[in-house]
């Protein structure tokens, strides 16, 4: 028997593209505080009146596009690399995922340990920069399911690895035979956009963030918990490593929602302007997602490569995600062991071992 688990946390997914089965999903996900940092009664009312009554039946028509046979993407390379990971870390390990929003649910994956004598829990959400609407509210729902317990499990929350050497690799290895293939004289990396103010609210002096041009050139103290920061840090380390040249790659942020300014540039802006300036064969990699979904293949895939094509331009690729590949799950592992030794049953003292 293991008393040690690894719950890996993903965003989430409907269950089917049914517009039926996307509106839970969607209001799940839209009313969490984190997501729209309005008041509640406004939340409410942004959420019911304006964006559900319309937004399930586009969804659903997105997510069509892109569902496989064995359903969402984004859960098919989440399972597969789970079952990766348990393969490399043994019996003594046991591995559950769960999504922020929809099912497997974090609650249900907490039962699956606990019915399984799991007491100490190694969190690892699988979002490469940190954000309040991903990162956060994971961690959040992870502790807060946990404290429902009246025999609360012990939790090591693994933090951002958007610099981590093993994950820029895993990168370059899936995004490498595109541009090899392609040879573009764009390279785009796209990362999910987030409002203005969510990271204006993770700087805690209040001077720096937004303040100048270059206030995410590199991390400092003011600006470690911002995800813009973290976000061009990753781009310059998988660039460096693809050896893009600095004038061919762009830095852009796609998804945005709402009329209030998102972080820019913006993606489906720059799309259009690169293209019209004579741009003409491109690849988009989008390292703010682990394992390619809705925003990266019909997103990117489709609506950005029809956007550069009507621009002008003459190809448009997607790199894949990191998905389930051997190097991501391999690069997964060294990250959870540079930072705890739970996953070591070595290490366990054995005063503490079951039986002893």
């Amino acid at each position: 028997m293991s008393d040690t688990g690894l719950l890996l946390v993903n965003l989430g997914t409907p269950q089917n593209p049914r517009p039926g089965d996307v509106r839970p999903y969607l209001r799940e996900f839209l009313m969490d505080p984190r997501v729209i940092d309005l008041p509640a009664w406004r939340r409410w009312l942004l959420v019911n009146l304006l964006i559900l009554p319309f937004r399930p039946k586009a969804s659903g028509h997105a997510y069509a596009q892109i569902w496989t046979d064995e359903g969402s993407p984004l859960l098919v390379h989440s399972r597969a690399l789970a079952a990766k990971v348990a393969t490399r870390l043994g019996p003594s390990v046991q591995v559950e995922l769960a999504m922020r929003y929809g099912q497997p649910a974090i609650g249900a994956a907490l039962d699956r340990f606990c019915a399984h004598g799991v007491d100490r829990i190694v969190v690892f959400p699988l979002y490469p920069q940190y954000s309040s609407a991903a990162t956060g509210s994971s961690i959040e729902k992870v502790f807060a399911e946990a404290g429902r317990r009246w025999n609360t499990p012990y939790l090591h929350v693994i933090p951002p690895f958007y610099d981590h050497p093993a994950f820029i690799r895993a990168c370059a290895e899936a995004a490498r035979p595109v541009l090899d293939e392609i040879r573009p004289d764009r390279v785009f990396l796209s990362f999910h956009g987030l409002p203005e103010r969510h990271v204006i609210q993770s700087d805690t002096t209040g001077a720096h963030c937004l303040e100048r041009d270059d206030c995410c050139a590199r991390i400092v103290e003011a600006n470690r918990h911002c995800y813009r920061a973290q976000c061009l840090a990753t781009a310059r380390l998988l660039a460096d490593a693809l050896d893009v040249p600095t004038g061919d790659r762009v830095v852009c942020f796609q998804s945005r929602l709402g009329r209030t300014p998102w972080i820019r540039p913006y993606t489906d802006e720059v799309l259009v302007a690169q293209a019209k300036a004579g741009a003409r064969r491109a690849v988009v990699l989008c390292p703010a997602f682990v394992a390619d979904c809705l925003e990266t293949l019909e997103e990117i895939g489709i609506r950005a490569r029809n956007s550069w094509i009507e621009s002008g331009g003459e190809r448009l690729a997607l790199a894949p995600a990191v998905n389930a590949s051997d190097t991501w799950a391999d690069a997964l592992v060294t990250i959870v062991r540079e930072h705890t030794r739970w996953l070591d049953h070595t290490a366990r003292p054995l005063s503490l071992r079951a039986g002893a």
